[in-house]
């Protein structure tokens, strides 16, 4: 039976696409094109009137990480703002969660999955 075996692409509109791409590949090491390690991918609508993420939003990207405290110093000392909320988002059945926004406004989660 056919089947669905992975996410083949994320698409989205910017303002400044070329600078965006550029900001994502530099902060994040996320190329256009890559080939990605393999793990778990959660793939979940939310209610309309989730305040998980901005209500003006439509999707929020969530990347998974292999050291969240080493990606958040990288980013903290390249001047991007890092969201952590320990006692709310951290526990060891989901991992451990920090959120960033791109130059646009677009929410980052950053995702260490459990080990």
């Amino acid at each position: 039976m056919a089947k669905v075996t992975g996410i083949g692409g994320l698409f989205f509109r910017g303002q400044d696409t070329t600078a965006l791409a550029a900001w994502y590949e530099e902060h994040l090491g996320v190329p256009g094109f890559w080939a990605q390690e393999a793990g778990p991918t959660v793939f979940a609508p939310f209610k309309a009137d989730s305040d998980y993420f901005a209500a003006d939003k439509a999707f929020m990207i969530n990347l998974r990480v292999d050291d969240l405290d080493g990606m958040i110093a990288k980013l903290s000392a390249a001047g991007v703002a890092v969201e952590t909320r320990p006692d709310e988002w951290d526990n060891p059945q989901t991992g451990r969660f920090a959120r960033i926004h791109d130059p646009e406004g677009n929410a980052i989660e950053l995702w260490q999955p459990p080990a």
